[in-house]
Order: C-alpha cells, then structure tokens, then sequence
C-alpha cells in the first residue's frame, strides 16, 4: 500500500501540462481584459473597475481550482492502476496544507489590492508560489527545483519591472508546459 504523497501531488506528465495551459490561458485573459478595458472603442471599456476585478479574481479561483483538479484526477487514476487508497493519513495532511497555502496566497493577494498596491500583486504572487512549490517537493528529484526557482528569478523581475507580469505569468505556463512534456514519469 502507497502512502507517498508525492505520487498523488506530482507535477509530473499530464498534470503540469494542464497547469501550464492554465496559467498561459489566464494570462491571456488577464492581459485581454485589461487591454479591452482601457480601449475607448471596446467594448470592455465600458466595464467597471469593481467588475474588472471580480473578473480577475475569478480568473484566478478558476485556475486553482482546475490545477487541483489536475492534481486530484491524476492521484485517482494512479490509485486506481497500483490499487490502493488515494485519501490516507498523509495525503489528507498534505491536502490541507496545500488549501491552507492557497487561501494564504490569496489573502494576501487580495490585501495587496486593497491597499492598492497592484504592482506588486504579481511578483508577490510568483515569489509565494515558487516557496508553495518548493514545500510541496518531491525530495528525491532535484530537476523540480527549476520551476520554483524560476518562480523565485520572474518574482523578483516583476518587482524590478512591474510591466512585466504577463510575460513572467507566460514564462511560467511555458515552463510548466515543459517540464510536464520532459519529466513523464
């Protein structure tokens, strides 16, 4: 019986190529909103502020919610094919943590726009989810450091050069996209 929770909480294959597309599509539509919003001729543009960032925020539950999902269907299936149970003592642990972090992540994301300090939304975001990803670790592989890492190196870029958040946020969705194609199993 597997009580590993790595093997149910692995950005390996399929998983992290779903978390890449995820990230790469919410920057788009970020990026898309934001843009449309601030054309006089779009039809965002008549759009309130209030309502552009209910949209963002929702854009950002949406991703975490289908990268968990990610995480959740790949650990069922792998349950399924070694036959033993996916919810045991440590993955339950481990699955509260990982909420836990997550509502962490975005309460601190939301303060940070309430006291309009929407610069640094995003570098605070990568920098957070690079140590989320290096807890989250699986010891034995070191070529899983390159992603929080890298989230590490895009954070502190975006607090040199705040414009830089979409690129960063495609940066890592192409990464993740990578590692899931080189790292299968």
């Amino acid at each position: 019986m597997h009580d590993n929770f790595s093997v149910n909480f692995s950005l390996k294959g399929i998983t992290s190529i779903l978390i890449g597309f995820y990230f790469l599509g919410a920057a788009y539509a970020i990026e898309y909103i934001l843009e449309g919003f601030l054309v006089e001729n779009n039809v965002l543009g008549m759009l309130s502020p209030q309502l552009v960032e209910f949209l963002i925020i929702g854009i950002a539950f949406f991703v975490f919610l289908f990268s968990s999902l990610a995480f959740f269907f790949k650990g069922r299936r792998l349950a399924k094919r070694f036959q033993y149970i996916l919810w045991n003592r440590k993955t339950k642990t481990v699955f509260w943590k990982y909420f836990t972090s997550i509502c962490i992540i975005f309460l601190v994301l939301f303060l940070l726009k309430e006291k309009g300090y929407i610069d640094f939304i995003t570098p605070v975001f990568l920098i957070m989810y690079g140590v989320l990803l290096f807890l989250f670790r699986n010891k034995k592989n070191k070529n899983y450091l390159i992603l929080p890492v890298l989230c590490l190196v895009l954070g502190a870029l975006c607090f040199l050069i705040p414009s830089y958040w979409y690129s960063s946020l495609s940066i890592l969705g192409i990464a993740h996209i990578t590692y899931g194609v080189v790292v299968r199993n």
